[in-house]
């Protein structure tokens, strides 16, 4: 049990840095490209709007998290 609770912290912590280091991350609904997948009319992926990456979910969580203790201590 021990053994499992470390594992998990320690692939937190990693997701955590990764966070840190590169917050963003390629696109996932158009793998990076930053168009849609069709055959005839190229379009922009809708998602990231062509930039080709996305802000990962753990950076947002942690935005909201410090913008949330901002708001609370003024």
């Amino acid at each position: 049990m021990a053994l499992a609770s470390l594992a998990v912290l320690l692939i937190l912590a990693g997701y955590a840095a990764l966070c840190a280091l590169s917050p963003f991350g390629p696109c996932r609904k158009c793998a990076g490209t930053g168009l849609k997948k069709l055959t005839k009319p190229v379009k922009v992926c809708r998602r990231c709007r062509g930039d080709r990456y996305r802000l990962r979910v753990g950076r947002r969580l942690l935005n909201t998290g410090r913008a949330v203790h901002r708001d609370g201590t003024r």
